[in-house]
């Protein structure tokens, strides 16, 4: 019996993000390490408020992401997962089928060895999931809702992340 191909569920994109809290030395060291990590260019993540008590104003830049797609993305998450031990907590999954989990240091991730410009940091690693027919519900022109049936579970995803990338979950 085939599979459906409209249920098949794979990763759309791949996430990286360091927030520093302020600009300066520490965004350019942030985005010097995804640079790094990822061989492509990261964009300034802004302010979306005013925080007074951190000094920090709307629109300030405090952090630095790369978004990745395709057969990089899939790369860069299987040397994350590694990094992780290929062991996740369930509570990385939200109820849409997404997950997120951090790495705390940066030597961590293979192939990264300790840069004493960069420092230590952290980054955050968002994993997008999704299935054949989600772009229905973000074109401009026809628009029409997913059903429930079609939207990914945190189950599914936990079953597709054990199947694919061969991880744990606990």
């Amino acid at each position: 019996m085939t599979e459906n191909q409209m249920r098949k569920i794979y990763v759309e994109k791949v996430t990286l993000n360091i927030g520093t809290g302020q600009a300066g030395m520490a965004l350019e060291n942030a985005k010097n390490l995804l640079k790094k990590i990822t061989e492509r260019t990261p964009v300034e993540t802004l302010a979306k408020v005013r925080n007074p008590v951190f000094k920090i104003r709307k629109g300030d830049p405090i952090g630095a992401k790369v978004t990745l797609r395709k057969d990089l993305a899939k790369s860069v998450l299987t040397k994350a997962l590694k990094a992780k031990k290929n062991k996740l907590n369930s509570k990385m999954f939200d109820t849409f089928g997404n997950v997120s989990f951090g790495i705390s240091e940066y030597i961590d991730y293979p192939g990264l060895k300790y840069d004493p410009r960069i420092g230590m940091l952290g980054f955050d690693i968002s994993v997008t999931l999704t299935r054949p027919g989600r772009r229905i519900n973000l074109k401009k022109r026809k628009k029409s809702r997913i059903g429930n049936a079609h939207r990914i579970t945190a189950r599914e995803a936990i079953n597709f992340m054990k199947t694919e990338f061969g991880v744990e979950v606990d």
